[in-house]
């Protein structure tokens, strides 16, 4: 009888969702044609908010300048819903926004928001926490690592202590009722219809900037120090630590010079060099970054110069809850076959969903309908009623699966460990 109960609550959900399918194809279409970068989704939320008005909906609260919360029930299980709002610069990308740094959708961020809508209605509508439980949809600002100028100056005022939405939500308490967490994110162009049980690589952003000491290029060359010399030397050695990187963890090392020099004429006294490195483990992680940092000042005093080295940490490294993904990939099997399904993807990108998942049994399932490049100005939303309607049914059968059974819920928060304490986690980031 359960499972006929829960079968019947599910196929409400579906048909809540299908009887929708105009409003929510045309809520995602709106979102994708209006990008804004993290911690300025102004419109997007104006946007959200008169859609979910309209629903009948009311904010339970605001967070992180433009994230806010919508909730149905009460009680547990306490499903969460995560769904980004911000963009990424991309220039050439049809719907860029010319007025905030050629920003767009290039990511699909916009579609997990009518996603995560329409999931939430249709649970309302079918009554699936009639019995109890409670859903919850976070708008979350702020999932890209960018524009970090204007969230170091956002900091500075004091409207917010971190650049990434999802940690300024964790350091807020914005989470703190929360039992599991789902969330789901576009894979871009695939031969798979979902992705489940996939986990992320954590990063540190580094910032080194190597100073020497400027004279005329020319004339006086041996009164000089160049910075940029002991970039090169450095770069030599950060290419020679390469080959001890361990393997199973994908440890990774990239990044950019920001500033080359002052001018052709004149010994470069000052360069900048940026870059990420990368892991499935945090230990490694912050093993690699000090041996990085190390050969950086000291590849710069070889040739007479120092090396100033600037750490961020950026996100944790994601691993998804086993048990939880089992319930997402169940109810994938509905719209795809096992061989359209990709499962334990290592992908080496990376997601604040990593902090979250560090103490929330989390998941980040994926699904396909979008052509073009991730991040590229060629990224398209190609088959609308995958991507937004059979997504959300994916979502909310698997909400529906935690609602109606609390024990399995109890059961995934019990075994459940977190990765570190709260006090741990803040004396990382410091």
């Amino acid at each position: 009888m359960e499972k006929e109960r829960i079968s019947d609550i599910k196929q409400q959900c579906f048909s809540s969702i299908d009887s929708r399918a105009d409003a929510i194809l045309d809520l995602g279409r709106t979102l994708f044609a209006h990008p804004e970068l993290g911690f300025k989704e102004f419109e997007t939320k104006k946007i959200l908010l008169e859609f979910l008005t309209k629903e009948g909906f009311t904010v339970q609260q605001e967070y992180a300048r433009t994230g806010f919360q919508v909730s149905i029930g009460s009680g547990h299980p306490h499903v969460a819903l995560i769904a980004e709002m911000d963009a990424i610069p991309t220039p050439g990308h049809p719907m860029a926004n010319h007025a905030d740094q050629e920003a767009a959708h290039s990511c699909g961020h916009s579609s997990q928001c009518a996603i995560a809508v329409a999931a939430l209605l249709a649970l309302k509508d079918s009554g699936a926490v009639a019995d109890g439980g409670r859903v919850s949809l976070f708008f979350t600002p702020a999932e890209e690592y960018t524009d970090m100028a204007f969230r170091k100056e956002l900091i500075a005022k004091g409207e917010i202590q971190y650049p990434a939405g999802k940690i300024q939500m964790l350091a807020d308490g914005v989470l703190k009722d929360v039992d599991v967490c789902l969330h789901m994110h576009a894979m871009g162009e695939s031969k798979y219809h979902f992705a489940v049980d996939s986990a992320l690589a954590g990063f540190i952003y580094k910032k080194f900037i190597f100073h020497g000491r400027g004279a005329h290029a020319a004339v006086l060359p041996h009164l000089g120090v160049n910075a940029l010399n002991a970039f090169a030397l450095f770069q030599s050695a950060a290419g020679m630590l390469r080959e001890t990187f361990v393997d199973e963890y994908k440890n990774r090392f990239h990044g950019i010079v920001t500033e080359g020099g002052q001018t052709v004429n004149s010994i470069p006294e000052r360069v900048v060099y940026e870059g990420y490195v990368r892991s499935f483990n945090t230990e490694q992680m912050q093993q690699l970054s000090a041996r990085l940092t190390n050969a950086a000042e000291h590849c710069a005093m070889a040739i007479g110069g120092t090396c100033e080295v600037e750490d961020t940490p950026g996100y944790l490294p994601f691993h998804p809850c086993h048990a939880l993904s089992e319930v997402a990939h169940q109810n994938m099997l509905t719209f795809a076959s096992e061989e359209a399904i990709l499962k334990d993807e290592k992908s080496v990108a990376a997601g604040d969903i990593g902090d979250l998942g560090a103490f929330f049994p989390c998941i980040q399932f994926g699904y396909g309908g979008i052509t073009g490049i991730i991040h590229g100005k060629s990224m398209q939303i190609a088959d609308e009623p995958r991507v937004y309607l059979e997504t959300a049914k994916v979502l909310a059968a698997t909400a529906v699966d935690l609602l109606q059974q609390p024990g399995l819920t109890e059961r995934i928060c019990e075994a459940f460990q977190p990765e570190m304490t709260w006090e741990e986690y803040e004396a990382y980031r410091a």
